[in-house]
């Protein structure tokens, strides 16, 4: 008798089992039986990254970053997010009677205002600051991997974070300096650098950076934003209105700026670092505070009787908010400045000095923010592949799955060792060599004297920009299809945690976002031509032997992936020599390849040849055989042997039995 059919309903039927997604690290001791974090993180490659870079006894670090990538999964905090993402920011530029609004036009949502809140109290970018010649790690290391386990829950509040950690950067080099003739600079200075490294939210600031005007995004050349001293008239017409301080009570500075930003992001930030010309010429940079008191108060609420001084925005009209693809909870926004009062930073004219400061930083995060990104990416591809069923059998034993996402993972891992090798150059400029770096997996990475590791790190910072963020893009594509159509949708349901769209879209600005592919490689193109770096040859006298002292302890195994990276070096230093100016301009992205294999190479063979591990010395071999100037050729050996290693490259050790029963 044949079987009745039976429809499915909205209720009944087949329904996919959840996946399970677990947290990115574990710390060492959270499982009594582990060996160490490596074998029981599901980031594999954050745990061979701490590993790497901090020492043994760094166990406040891990433990911090275990319970954050724990908060990071955590229902409470996914519904902010969800709230952030799906109720974007809201410009109310007039009142109620036509008035311009100067006193709150710009409304965000309490989720994006409780993820801002997170970050300051977990010390995303505070840790980063703490215990200033006291701390035995690098402290970069750790404010860097807290965000990466971070960024996936806070929904772009990470980019006002990076900001804001470039600001703090830029203001600690000049809270020393004298007044001049800006009485109050040093008190105002050492305020906002109080208030930017804070893990108090009731206290803390973010900041904004406001460079980008209509005439070019990168190219601040054609900047058309003045500022100039006020007169004394000018200086007695604000006391008479009562514009005398800032929002927290700070003095207002002595110069008026007037101009027009075209895209500023965190606009809801308590201060701003931006570029403007002056009757000198050339750009200056200064410090920006958002608001400012009115000289009235606000009536008391409070039976004491107590009144809060009124404030507004300090001479900054918010004209419009940006209607982006991407990165919708983030108050991205264009801005006309008139009379906006601030404070001169550093040297008239040397603005774009003083803002490489900010660069350097924000560059670094957003290449860590891209492969934050991919993480969550690949995470959920993991944790769906041993759900999902696919003819009869889970995706996480079907081989050509298999095969597919572990030559994503290599990426990623690549990636990811390349990014945090900028992070901790970052650490080992601003602490000592022998308080971070001696005793560690990094001897042989981090160079002992300051004036090899800034150069080196000029060198490689757009490197990483560029080329992380480029590939993160691309591998967040596959992850998205790694969950078929479910990836295409805005699954905000659980928290958004399986929000793959999401994720992508707010990825896709990391190669825009703070310079293109095109601008980074003008910017090495810069280092390499410049004969103050590295005696004039930044290449032959810095780079190559960084390459050779990394590359000494590679045994015979890896010899071909040793002979890979020599011939790329060779290729760049050959390129160098007999192309002029113009041709390396032309060539730049070739030579933003090279560099990156020529590093990440040397990282990767680094990590094998130090853990003594079968899966990184095969994520090695797999990723620089790929990069050979050769024509490609695939592992020779039988394809079924390698299925085993793409499962223990994608999922860990768990499952390699499995597949040998398979095949």
């Amino acid at each position: 008798m044949a079987v009745p059919l039976t429809a499915s309903s909205s209720t009944s039927g087949f329904f996919q089992d959840l996946p399970v997604l677990p947290p990115q690290y574990t710390a060492l001791g959270a499982s009594p039986s582990s060996k160490d974090a490596t074998s029981i993180s599901d980031d594999i490659v954050l745990a061979r990254i701490l590993d790497i870079y901090l020492p043994s006894s760094a166990t406040l670090v891990g433990t911090h970053i275990h319970n954050l990538a724990r908060l990071s999964l955590h229902p409470s905090v996914l519904k902010n997010a969800v709230d952030a993402e799906t109720n974007h920011p809201v410009l109310k530029p007039l009142t109620t009677f036509g008035l311009e609004n100067k006193f709150d036009p710009l409304w965000t949502t309490t989720g994006w205002q409780a993820l801002k809140e997170i970050g300051y109290r977990e010390g995303v970018v505070a840790v980063a600051y703490e215990d200033a010649g006291k701390s035995r790690w690098n402290r970069r290391i750790y404010s860097f991997g807290l965000g990466h386990v971070w960024i996936g829950a806070a929904t772009m509040t990470g980019c006002p974070m990076s900001m804001t950690d470039g600001a703090a950067t830029l203001l600690a080099r000049h809270i020393g300096d004298e007044d001049g003739d800006q009485v109050g600079r040093r008190e105002v200075f050492k305020e906002a650098y109080r208030r930017l490294t804070s893990r108090d939210p009731a206290t803390a600031w973010t900041s904004g950076q406001w460079m980008t005007e209509r005439t070019g995004g990168s190219d601040v050349s054609g900047t058309e934003t003045v500022a100039r001293r006020l007169s004394v008239e000018e200086l007695s017409a604000d006391t008479g209105a009562g514009r005398t301080q800032d929002a927290v009570g700070m003095p207002l500075g002595p110069w008026k700026v007037d101009g027009f930003k075209w895209f500023s992001s965190a606009t809801d930030s308590e201060m701003a670092v931006l570029l403007a010309r002056t009757s000198k010429g050339g750009l200056s940079a200064f410090y920006i505070p958002m608001r400012r008191r009115t000289g009235k108060m606000i009536p008391s609420i409070n039976a004491d009787g107590h009144k809060e001084p009124l404030t507004e925005l300090n001479g900054v009209r918010i004209q419009r908010l940006k209607n982006k693809l991407g990165t919708k909870s983030l108050p991205t926004a264009e801005l006309e400045l008139r009379g906006t009062r601030g404070w001169l930073i550093g040297i008239e004219g040397q603005g774009v000095k003083e803002i490489s400061a900010i660069l350097n930083i924000t560059r670094l995060s957003t290449a860590a923010g891209s492969a934050g990104y991919w993480s969550r990416g690949l995470a959920i591809c993991r944790a769906y592949s041993k759900v999902r069923k696919v003819r009869g059998g889970l995706l996480r034993d079907n081989p050509q799955h298999l095969r597919w996402m572990a030559d994503e993972t290599v990426k990623y891992w690549a990636a990811t060792q390349l990014t945090f090798f900028g992070v901790a150059l970052q650490g080992a400029l601003e602490q000592k060599w022998d308080d971070i770096v001696r005793g560690t997996k990094a001897e042989a990475l981090i160079p002992r004297e300051k004036i090899q590791i800034q150069t080196l790190l000029r060198l490689l910072t757009p490197v990483m920009k560029a080329q992380v963020s480029v590939s993160s893009v691309e591998g967040m594509r596959e992850c998205m299809e790694c969950l078929g159509g479910v990836g295409y949708c805005e699954n905000n349901e659980e928290g958004g945690l399986f929000n793959m769209a999401k994720i992508f879209r707010d990825n896709l600005v990391n190669p825009i976002w703070e310079g293109t592919v095109s601008v980074m490689a003008e910017d090495v193109v810069r280092v390499l031509t410049d004969k103050r770096l590295g005696g004039g040859n930044v290449i032959g006298n810095l780079l190559a032997p960084w390459v050779f002292n990394v590359l000494k302890s590679a045994d015979g195994s890896l010899e071909q992936d040793y002979e890979i990276v020599k011939s790329h070096l060779k290729a760049l230093l050959a390129l160098i020599k007999k192309a002029d100016r113009e041709e390396l301009l032309y060539r730049g992205r070739e030579i933003l390849g090279h560099l990156e294999v020529v590093v990440t190479g040397c990282l990767l063979i680094h990590d094998a040849m130090s853990s003594k591990e079968d899966v990184a010395r095969a994520v090695a071999e797999r990723w620089i055989r790929s990069k050979s100037l050769e024509p490609a050729r695939r592992n020779s050996r039988n394809w079924r042997m390698e299925v085993d290693m793409d499962k223990r490259i994608f999922l860990g050790d768990e499952g390699e039995a499995q597949v040998r029963g398979k095949l």
